[in-house]
């Protein structure tokens, strides 16, 4: 994966600086530069049977993670781009052992290993998916009577610190050094099911405490609210589900970014496409009976499983592993009203009625888009925390006055905004609703007409609006902002002041391909 400009000069310094540096920093150093040049790492994390491995399958667009707790679900699981599908069970000393995939495509639920011995799963996948987004699922964190898998926090923290509060919401009662090769993702994706929980929050809480400031932080994690299907009886949960992770995503606004509902099951089934014609026709073949007959068989799964029926009880188990009867009903009503309805198209409709569109959306928004200057904050602060260990008095301040130059740059200066938002975000340094809005839109955008909220304005607007955003943020820095506001008034009045000088030189409006451009201005 090519880097960006941000993370490219990042890297470029690391090599700059790691010759003049001792035998310890300089290995440090070399290796935060080689994880630059990797793709973005996000972790799926969220506790037992909350689907994250059928998310992750969704992602990859093949079902290859086991979907039913076993032994691989208990183990963090790494899935990465490879010109051959391997699976290499890595253990605590650095040894693999290479299995292959199981006679369905997926890793083998039994991997030959002691699971004492195991560090973490490397699965590398011919998936075009992979390419720019490395995927990782983590151990479930456990139900209300646990603590956090000690498993999922090696990953996801690696070395980043902790504070002591956070730590006491974790156990080490599971793999305590699972994990210990990987330095942590640089987002989260956590899933629930029915409603936040106190420890839900708590436990986003801690990998936000845990994590590099701009790892996991609202600005790099998102809520997946799954299984949204199993809110209502037999009707159409969407009507709940738009408004219930509505309300979740404001429980959660310190946490995530925001909260997407999901039927996972569909969208797994529908993105590895495993709904066959023959499925297909027994769909058909049941929505051929009468009304009451559908209705009744389609009431619970014993009844759909056991009631005389024209299509076999087997063929009927396999339909309850791929759509579950939310699934089937939704099918059942397209066939009704087009008989003639072509598997593809009825998987078409099924992705739709799933809700991955959105998702893919929402992480291609904020992971993908800005992966470049995630990774360079996340690269900074690992140069932070290299200063902050060495022994070496000269290490320390080579290291430190490479991050203050770096940040000197104008490029640099959307890493500030970064971070400015995420206290804000976080609820660390409060702002009025508005102006929190505002910012967010500065650090989160390249659209000048989307950050000043004048779609279809001009260049000379556009400049005139940020020179007043800028004045307007300057005047709350230096009256009546407490020296915390002050500080992040003076990032977004900086700020604002590069938006107009990049609106009066350059085109308005999003890069021509979608993707935002990370570029001298803020």
């Amino acid at each position: 994966m090519a880097t960006g400009p941000l993370s490219t000069r990042v890297a470029a310094l690391c090599a700059e600086v790691a010759p003049r540096l001792t035998p310890q920093s300089r290995s440090a150093v070399v290796d935060l530069r080689q994880r630059l040049g990797e793709p973005l790492r996000v972790a799926i994390a969220g506790r037992l049977k909350a689907g994250k491995s059928t998310l992750v399958n969704a992602l990859i667009g093949r079902r290859v993670a086991p979907t039913q707790v076993g032994e691989c679900t208990r183990l963090v699981t790494q899935f990465r781009y490879g010109t051959s599908d391997r699976v290499d069970v890595v253990r605590r000393d650095g040894n693999r052992v290479s299995l292959p995939l199981d006679s369905n495509g997926m890793i083998p639920q039994k991997i030959g290993v002691p699971r004492a011995e195991v560090s973490y799963i490397d699965v590398t996948l011919s998936s075009e998916r992979l390419r720019d987004l490395t995927v990782v699922d983590t151990p479930g964190l456990s139900s209300t009577n646990e603590q956090i898998s000690a498993s999922s926090k090696d990953f996801l923290l690696g070395d980043t610190g902790s504070s002591d509060e956070a730590q006491g919401l974790l156990s080490d009662d599971i793999d305590a050094d699972s994990a210990g090769a990987l330095t942590g993702a640089e987002a989260i994706v956590y899933v629930f099911t029915q409603s936040v929980r106190q420890d839900d929050v708590e436990a986003l809480e801690a990998f936000r405490t845990m994590s590099a400031r701009l790892s996991s932080n609202p600005i790099n994690s998102l809520g997946l609210f799954n299984k949204v299907d199993k809110l209502v009886g037999t009707g159409d949960p969407w009507p709940v589900a738009g408004p219930l992770a509505t309300s979740q995503a404001e429980v959660l606004r310190r946490q995530v970014s925001d909260v997407v509902p999901l039927v996972g099951l569909l969208a797994e089934t529908t993105e590895s496409g495993r709904l066959t014609a023959a499925d297909c026709e027994a769909l058909r073949q049941i929505s051929g009976m009468s009304a009451i007959d559908r209705q009744v068989l389609t009431a619970s799964v014993d009844l759909f499983v056991n009631r005389d029926c024209p299509v076999s009880k087997q063929e009927r188990e396999r339909l309850l592993v791929l759509l579950d009867l939310y699934g089937i009903r939704f099918s059942l009503s397209a066939l009704e009203a087009e008989p003639d309805l072509p598997t593809n198209e009825l998987s078409r409709r099924l992705f739709l009625a799933s809700g991955f569109p959105r998702v893919r959306q929402v992480l291609d928004r904020a992971f993908r888009w800005r992966s470049d200057a995630i990774k360079a904050g996340w690269a900074l602060t690992g140069l932070e925390q290299i200063a902050s260990r060495a022994e070496n008095l000269r290490d320390r301040e080579l290291l430190r006055d490479t991050v203050e130059r770096l940040l000197a740059e104008p490029e640099y200066h959307q890493l500030r905004l970064l971070d400015v938002v995420q206290q804000v975000t976080t609820g660390a340094v409060e702002l009025p609703d508005q102006m929190e809005q505002e910012l967010t839109r500065l650090a989160l955008s390249e659209d000048p007409q989307s950050i000043l909220a004048m779609p279809g304005a001009g260049a000379a607007e556009l400049e005139r609006a940020a020179l007043e955003a800028a004045t307007r943020w300057r005047r709350f820095a230096v009256a009546g902002a407490t020296p915390s506001q002050a500080r992040v008034a003076h990032v977004a009045h900086r700020g604002f002041h590069l938006l107009s000088q990049r609106v009066r030189h350059r085109p308005t409006g999003p890069h021509p391909a979608g993707r935002p451009r990370v570029t001298g201005g803020y």
